[in-house]
Parts: structure tokens; C-alpha cells; sequence
């Protein structure tokens, strides 16, 4: 017998870790598991327990979620042991890492829903904490991380859940290998290379091995580098960049007195980069406290939120000086009057300047010499002007560190009265770089789609010149004529670049005046029935008339910041218009925020924030709650971050960091679906562009940071297709492939082709006519696709395994189009109103539809009996809804009762459980779900039944709810 290409890895890599200094161990199954984790436990804690004492110790690691047992594990457990004595276990040593007992075994059992077999397991102290899958040469590593998804779902859960203690899982192909935190719902994208401090990443199994898995550098990762998010209740884990940044910031503490700054690019992660090193930071018994130091109001309310996240209760933001004064005496005290005296303290540099000024500095006098760590974030932007030096001059005895994903340098230097001074001149050395290029390339945040926009076809097919190229006449530029032609330009694309509304935008424009007059076009064009685009807009108002150099900040942050370049405008009324658009929004929303009152401005900033980050939540509701699009001048466009802002359209002229960070909005990583950032640009800024790319990395990274051109994907989708069509010559080809091998084939064949028009989808040329396949025959493909998937599924659900399992069919590259049962029935109208020569054409395009959309997929049964059965019967075309809905909650019903008689289930109880779980999105708790049953079944039964019910439940809501309403 050949020995697999997979067991020469697994042989091969077990070997080397006992080399490392790891003992190898044999474990079957959860019993020979139980037995090694009460010797490793024993002699981790120099003690010896009974079999009931035991026991005790199992049912505790029992409890709880993957979350919370991140917590057990680094935590005591203390219990009364049967000589009566009080006992303390330990299960995991975060302080000296290396006291722990480290054990490698393989092929460990599971038998859960299914019986599951694991590839490497590393055992520290007997508990599974990291999981290694391995896949042979040649197979994308997607295949490995899709199984771990598998066994999270099938099996970790069994055998006290022990498996639920792991906390970090390699996937590897041997070629390319890759670490990861172990959540629930995570995607492919939250998978990181280990690489070295130059972030030359390490991607051979047996080099990772030896760098990674270690048992030094694995106890150091799980004891300080994995963070514990509080507010998605999961784990994250630091990416090499962020692991190295944060060592050589604590280096630097321990070993000089001297400044730095760290360079990461915007989107990699500064906040939790420079929360970690602030969080060792304050175990340094050297150093008195820790000051992070943000530079406007709603970054501080911002960090606070994401400080304490990563670590609930860690800090408190201050809500004006006098309290921050009280945080650095140890004498602040919550909203709650519990006294708190915290290592770590979050202001803005504008209290920071307050607290060190006049009769609140004598209060902190004897703290002059005391040695405190500032860190600042964002760094570039606050550092330019007076502050920096009184804060070094006041707190003598300081460090200081700043973060900056765009350092000023000699050429972007902006001057002021202190001279031109780089970020250099203010923090010395950089201690770790990681440029945009390195961001790219390790997947980490997205490219930008740049599309420079002068020309355009109107309705008409005429080219309609918007004037952009090179125009530098304001008049020109400011002319309502022109802002007119560029609102109708993006309410012409806006679906197309942005999967018809499933993602936001923002609209960087040159003033606020401007920012006026297109707000006033979209409104106008609005009422006009021209769109039904979302529209809000936010920008600092003048206190009166005649103030022409107000900044765009929030009330409370003015403070001249000479690294940007002062933009003024005339605030001729700027504020009663706000507070006009402010009541658009209100009425959008039912909120009532006003400009009248400085906190309810600040709460509306807040709220439009909150709609935009939160998109990305499961529990969002995008049709109450979606915002499409946000006019700003310079808010959101530095230290915003949204996942679900995909495109920025730019009419102002942007350069150099300004540029880079305005761009950088729109490019954080999420699913496949989001392929890059779209950036339009309404002037000329390919010079600007170039330039600032160059400089912020290389002449050579134009080509890295930007996509290429529409032709060149153009090219790309032709390569695919031709694969593709080598697999399966016609869609009907489908149906003839022999083997699991052929179908997975043609699954990954088309999968590549539906990646390249998913990008070619989003550029403004796009046309069908330019390609070598037709839509309709698209279309048929996609549909063979998606019967595939439902194979897959049925399959699944009895138990079958395939290796069509492990494969990521990405169907959100499918549901582009918000196409739903509201759209289905308008089109039903036009049928009953069309000729019978065209009515089997129109019918057939109707059943091809439900068939090619994921969301329709599962109602198309139920609506093709309704066009057959009852459609005929309706005389009159405005009947169609209602008789539609009729016949909808007559097959509800019938389909309820079914479930109920079925699983034995009381009908009133099993719907208030539906009606719940489509209202909050959670999904409910197996004891909620026994509760509508007439018995409660015994415990080796109560799962599989759990979890059948619950199966038929998300399938009732998919099929009778979601995509109902327009």
C-alpha cells in the first residue's frame, strides 16, 4: 500500500516537534484523552487527584462556550478535595510559559454528530489547545480551514467539550501554512502567515514548525498575543507585524529611555497592536501608567469602546479635564461611584493639553518626574504643533510612542511656526515597519479599483463630459451644472459598485458649500423619484456667519493641527442648513438629533458611525437601518473604520497622506464578495495618486496597491472560462461527470470564473457584449453550480461524506441582486399582462431566476405551483398580491403543522420560538427547543434531535421569511 502524501506530513512533522523538546503521546479517543489530561494535570500542579475529585475538575472544563473557556483555562479552579482541604488547578501558566507540559499526538477520535478524526493535536497540560489540519501538496488551503469549520460544527463539542479549549488552529498544505484564532462564523480571510520582523513571511510547514510552534513561542502566543474580545465574545490573535511591533516597543521600555514609532499601514489592526503593548506595558513594575492618546472626541469614544472590548473594564474614557486630572492622581471614579485607579489611562490630546495648563498642571506637579508612557495614535495628525513640546517638557521623565500608517516625511511635511518637522524629528527611530505593499500582499486589507471619471453614457448611449480632466477654474468646478451631472453619475453606478446597496459609501467633496449644493441635488432628485439612494451628510458648522477658518472637527477638539492643511470655508448659513438635513435624517431614522445642543451633535456623528460599522453585524436589520451614502469634507475620512464601506467617490483634491488615508476607508477585508476598495474620482488625481503610493512605499507599488485595468481582468475571466469549458464544454456537460474528483473540479473551475466577474461586475465599462459567454448560458452554469450545492447539502444532512464537503462553493458571489419575492411579483404582473407568444419565454425567465438566486432557491417549489395553479385563475393583474399572499400563509401554515406533527412538537410554543429567533437573530438554546416537545428525550438522543429541529427551523425562516419584503 503507497503511504498517503498527507501521513508523510503528519510523520514528518511530529517527529520535528519532539525535536522542539514536545512529547509524544498516543491518544485514541476521549477516553485515553481524559486519562492523559489527569496525569498531565497532576503533574502540572504536583498533586494527585481522586477519580470523584476528578470528576469535579471535568465537569467544570465542561461548562461554557469556546469564549468562556478561554477564560476557564486561564483562570484557578479551586475545590473541596475529599480530605476536606481547599485545592487550587491550574490549567495554564500565562506568566512563565515554559512551565507548562507540552505533548503532541494524532488521530485522536471524536464521535459527535459524526465521528471525527483530527491530524496533529498539541496538548499543553493535557487539555487540546492548538489543532493542526493538513492537506496534501497541490490543494488550496481553504479545503483544510473548510474541515476545521466541519469538526467545530460536528464534533468539538463531544466528550466535555474538551476540544472547545483549543485556541488556535494551523492549516497547512505543506507549501503554505497558516495560523488561526478558533472562532465561530470567521472566513478564510481572518487566516495569517507567521512571517519575521521584516515580514518575509515563513510559509513551508517544517520553517513554520520551528519558528511558530515552538514551545517557547506557541506558550508566549497563547499567554499574551491571543486577545479575548469581549464585545463579539471571541478570540483574536495578533498577526506577526503586530506580534513584532509590540515586542519592540516593550524592548525599547526595558532597555532606553528614547522615543519611536511604529509605521503600519492604515486597516492592519493599530488599535489592537498598540492595546497589547499597553496592556504589558503596565506590568512593567518601571513604569507608573500608561497614557493612550487619541487626537479627536469620537476616536477617544472610539478606542474606549475597543480598549475595553479586548479587555472588559480595562479603561474609562474621560469626559472632560477635570476627571482625567482625577485618573492620573488614581483618584477617578466611575459613572457608578466605584473608585477606580487604572494603569491605564485614554484622553485626547486636547484634555491631555488642558490637564498640564494653568491651575489643573499644579495639581499633577509631583508627577512631573514620574516615568509615564504616552503611545499616540494616529500620530501624523497631532504632533505638528506646540503640544508635543509642552507634553515632554511637563512630563520630563516620559517615553513616547507613536503609531502612523502614514509617517510625515521631508516631502509631506506641512510647515507651521515651528518649521517643517517630520515624524522622525518628533519620535525618533521606527521600530517596525509594515507598508501597504506588505498589507496586499498578505491579504490584509484590500486593493483599491481607481477609476478617474471625465466622461460618461447617459441613458442615451451619448458621452456626456463632466469636465474633470485638469479643470482648475473654480467657477468650473463648483458650477451646479457640473456637481448635477456627477449626483446623476453615482446614482447611475451606485448599485453596481456597491452589490446593489449591500455595502455603504462615502463622498469626500472639496468644501462645505459644495457639499450644500450636491446634498440639495440628491434631496431634490430624490423627491423628483430619481433615485431612493440614503443620504445623510455631517460637517463642523460655523458659530456664526463670518468665521472662515472653522476646522471639521467635532465641538471640543479644535485645536490647530498644522500637519493638515487648514481648509476653510464661508459658513453662510451653514449651520440652519445642518440642522435641516439633520431633520432628513431624523425622519429617516425616528431619532431626533439636533445642532443646537454640542452633545446631541456629537451623538449624531455617533449614530451615523454606529449604522455604518454595525452593517457587518449578523443582527443588523439593513432594511430599517441601511445608510448608503455620507457627504463629508474631512470627517470619517481619517480613523474610520467600517467593513461594509466599500466605495469612496472623491471631488476634492486629495494628496500624499491626506490621500492615502481617504482612500484607505474603503479597503478592509470582508468575504469573498468585496473584492477591492472602489474608489471613482471626479478630478484628475492619477499624479497625486502615484506620487503618494511611491511614497509611502515604492515607485514599484502602483502596480501592487491599484487593480488592473478592465482589460486585464477582462483577460483573466477569458482564461477562466476557457478552463472551465476544457471541464465541461456546455452546462449540460455537467450532468454527465463521472466522479466526486470531476464535480469537485468543475465547482472550483466556475468558482474561479464567478471570482473574475465579480470583480469585472464592479467596473463602470462592463458589458456582456464584450464577453466570450453570453448571460443567459452564465446563468444556466450558475444554476448547475447551485444544484451541485444542494447535493452537498442533502447529502450532509444523512450522513454522507464527500469531499465536496470541504469545498467553499462562496455563494455570496451569487446573491448580487436584490431580487425578492416583491420583485417575482411584479414580474408575475407583466406575464399575466403579456401576449401568449411571449408569456413561455417571460415564464421561463421567471423559473430560471428562482432558480439561479440562493435566496429564491428554496421558495422556487412553492411559487412555480403558484404560477401554475393559481396565476391562471386571477382575472385581474392587481389581485396577484394579495391572492400571492394568501396562498403564502396557507402553505406557512401547512408546512408549520408538518414540522409540529413530525418532531412531535406543541404548534402555539414552536412558533413563539420562530417568531423569536426572527426578531433577535439568535439562535435559541437547546433547552428552549426541548421545552416545545411533548417529552424531553434522554441525553444520547437529546442532541441529533436538537439539532434536527433546529435544521428544520432555519429552513422554515429561509423558505417563509427572509427575502419576503421588498
Amino acid at each position: 500500500m503507497t503511504v498517503q502524501p498527507e501521513a508523510i506530513l503528519e510523520n514528518n512533522l511530529i517527529q520535528q516537534l519532539v525535536g522542539l523538546g514536545y512529547s509524544s503521546v498516543k491518544v485514541a479517543d476521549g477516553e485515553a484523552l481524559e486519562a492523559n489530561l489527569k496525569s498531565q494535570l497532576e503533574g502540572f500542579n504536583r498533586a494527585t487527584y481522586t477519580d470523584k475529585e476528578f470528576d469535579a475538575i471535568l465537569n467544570h472544563l465542561a461548562k461554557g462556550n469556546v469564549f468562556e473557556k478561554a477564560k476557564t483555562l486561564r483562570d484557578r479552579f479551586s475545590f473541596t478535595q475529599e480530605n476536606g482541604e481547599v485545592c487550587y488547578v491550574r490549567f495554564f501558566d500565562s506568566e512563565n510559559w515554559n512551565n507548562n507540559l507540552f505533548q503532541v499526538t494524532n488521530q485522536v477520535s471524536q464521535e459527535g454528530s459524526y465521528k471525527n478524526r483530527y491530524d496533529v493535536t498539541l496538548l499543553v497540560n493535557g487539555l487540546p489547545l492548538v489543532q493542526i489540519e493538513l492537506k496534501r501538496r497541490g490543494l488550496e488551503i481553504k479545503e483544510a480551514f473548510n474541515q476545521i469549520n466541519r469538526y467545530q460544527l460536528h464534533s468539538f463539542w463531544s466528550n466535555h467539550g474538551l476540544f472547545q479549549y483549543v485556541q488556535l488552529f494551523v492549516i497547512s498544505n505543506g507549501a503554505n501554512t497558516k495560523y488561526l484564532a478558533n472562532n465561530k462564523l470567521q472566513s478564510v480571510k481572518q487566516t495569517f502567515y507567521w512571517a519575521d520582523k521584516n515580514n518575509k513571511n515563513i510559509t513551508e510547514l517544517p520553517h513554520f514548525t520551528s519558528h511558530f510552534l515552538n514551545p517557547d513561542h506557541l506558550g508566549k502566543m497563547i499567554a499574551q498575543y491571543v486577545v479575548l474580545n469581549e464585545t463579539y465574545k471571541n478570540m483574536m490573535v495578533l498577526r506577526p507585524y503586530q506580534y513584532f511591533a509590540t515586542e519592540a516597543i516593550i524592548n525599547q521600555v526595558k532597555t532606553s529611555t528614547d522615543n519611536a514609532y511604529i509605521w503600519h499601514t492604515t486597516g492592519s489592526g493599530k488599535t489592537l497592536t498598540s492595546f497589547k503593548a499597553s496592556q504589558i506595558l503596565m506590568d512593567v513594575p518601571e513604569v507608573y501608567k500608561v497614557v493612550f492618546v487619541v487626537d479627536r472626541k469620537d476616536l477617544d469614544y472610539q478606542t474606549m469602546k475597543e480598549f475595553n472590548a479586548f479587555k472588559d473594564g480595562s479603561v474609562d474614557s474621560t469626559d472632560n479635564t477635570s476627571s482625567l486630572v482625577k485618573q492620573f492622581l488614581g483618584k477617578f471614579k466611575d459613572k457608578k461611584g466605584v473608585r477606580k485607579d487604572s494603569d491605564l489611562i485614554i484622553t485626547t490630546i486636547q484634555k491631555l493639553n488642558n490637564a498640564i495648563s494653568g491651575h489643573q498642571g499644579t495639581k499633577l506637579e509631583h508627577l512631573k518626574n514620574e516615568r509615564f508612557v504616552f503611545i499616540f495614535d494616529e500620530c501624523h495628525r497631532s504632533q505638528f504643533g506646540d503640544t508635543h513640546a509642552r507634553i515632554t517638557e511637563f512630563f520630563a521623565n516620559s517615553q513616547l510612542f507613536g503609531f502612523t500608517g502614514t509617517p510625515i516625511f521631508a516631502d509631506n511635511a506641512s510647515k507651521n511656526d515651528l518649521g517643517k518637522r517630520t515624524t522622525k524629528d518628533l519620535f525618533g527611530t521606527c521600530l517596525h515597519k509594515y507598508v501597504i505593499t506588505d498589507a496586499i500582499r498578505d491579504e490584509n486589507v484590500l486593493r483599491f479599483g481607481i477609476e478617474y471619471v471625465g466622461r460618461y453614457k447617459n441613458k442615451s448611449q451619448t458621452f456626456v463630459d463632466i469636465e474633470v480632466e485638469d479643470i482648475d477654474k473654480k467657477e468650473v468646478l463648483d458650477s451646479t451644472k457640473r456637481l448635477t451631472k456627477i449626483a446623476d453619475y453615482i446614482i447611475a453606478h451606485h448599485n453596481q459598485k456597491t452589490f446593489n446597496k449591500d455595502y455603504s459609501a462615502l463622498f469626500a467633496v472639496s468644501g462645505i458649500d459644495n457639499v450644500i449644493k450636491y446634498y440639495d441635488i440628491f434631496q431634490q432628485k430624490k423627491e423628483a423619484g430619481e433615485h431612493d439612494l440614503r443620504v445623510a451628510t455631517i460637517f463642523t458648522y460655523g458659530a456664526n456667519e463670518d468665521n472662515e477658518d472653522a476646522q471639521d472637527y467635532l465641538p471640543g477638539d479644535e485645536m490647530p493641527m498644522a500637519a493638515e492643511p487648514n481648509l476653510s470655508y464661508k459658513a453662510s448659513h451653514s449651520r440652519d442648513k445642518l440642522e435641516g438635513y439633520i431633520g432628513d435624517y431624523n425622519k429617516m431614522y425616528n431619532t431626533s438629533f439636533t445642532t443646537k445642543d454640542s452633545q446631541q451633535f456629537e451623538n449624531y456623528f455617533k449614530d451615523i458611525s454606529k449604522r455604518l460599522k454595525e452593517r457587518e453585524k449578523e443582527t443588523f436589520n439593513d432594511d430599517k437601518d441601511r445608510l448608503d451614502l455620507v457627504l463629508v469634507v474631512n470627517m470619517m475620512l481619517t480613523g474610520f473604520d467600517a467593513k461594509k464601506v466599500n466605495t469612496l467617490y472623491v471631488d476634492k483634491n486629495l494628496k500624499q497622506h491626506g490621500l492615502i488615508q481617504a482612500f484607505s476607508r474603503t479597503n478592509r477585508i470582508l468575504g469573498e464578495q468585496k473584492s477591492q476598495g472602489n474608489i471613482l474620482c471626479f478630478r484628475n488625481l492619477k499624479k497625486a495618486t502615484d506620487e503618494a503610493i511611491t511614497l509611502f512605499s515604492n515607485k514599484d507599488a502602483i502596480e501592487v496597491v491599484t487593480m488592473p485595468d478592465y482589460e486585464a481582468i477582462a483577460a483573466k475571466f477569458d482564461e477562466a472560462l476557457k478552463n472551465l469549458r476544457e471541464i465541461t464544454p456546455t452546462y449540460l456537460s455537467v450532468d454527465d461527470l463521472k466522479s466526486e474528483e470531476d464535480e469537485a473540479a468543475f465547482v472550483q473551475a466556475f468558482r474561479k470564473l464567478m471570482r473574475n466577474m465579480n470583480v469585472l461586475q464592479s467596473y463602470t465599462d462592463f458589458d456582456w457584449e464584450d464577453l466570450p459567454i453570453g448571460e443567459q448560458e452564465f446563468e444556466d452554469y450558475k444554476s448547475k453550480y447551485l444544484d451541485l450545492f444542494e447535493k452537498v447539502k442533502r447529502d450532509s444532512a444523512k450522513e454522507k461524506t464527500s469531499i465536496l464537503d470541504d469545498i467553499d462553493f462562496e455563494l455570496e458571489l451569487i446573491h448580487r441582486d436584490r431580487v425578492n419575492v416583491a420583485y417575482i411579483l411584479k414580474l408575475l404582473a407583466k406575464l399575466k399582462d403579456t401576449k401568449t407568444s411571449e408569456a413561455n419565454t417571460q415564464k421561463k425567465a421567471i423559473i430560471d431566476l428562482l432558480g439561479g438566486d440562493v435566496m429564491l432557491r428554496s421558495k422556487r417549489e412553492l411559487i412555480e405551483k403558484f404560477i401554475e395553479e393559481n396565476l391562471p385563475k386571477i382575472d385581474d393583474v392587481d389581485d396577484i398580491q394579495e391572492e400571492f399572499e394568501t396562498y403564502w400563509q396557507e402553505q406557512k401554515v401547512l408546512a408549520l403543522g408538518k414540522i409540529c406533527e413530525e418532531e412531535h412538537l406543541d404548534k402555539g410554543q414552536f412558533k413563539s420560538l420562530i417568531d423569536a429567533y426572527i426578531y433577535s437573530g439568535q439562535e435559541p438554546i437547546k433547552d428552549d427547543v426541548f421545552k416545545c416537545l411533548d417529552n424531553r428525550p434522554s441525553i444520547l438522543k437529546a442532541r441529533e434531535i436538537g439539532e434536527r429541529i433546529l435544521s428544520k427551523m432555519k429552513e422554515f425562516v429561509q423558505v417563509f421569511i427572509e427575502g419576503m419584503t421588498g
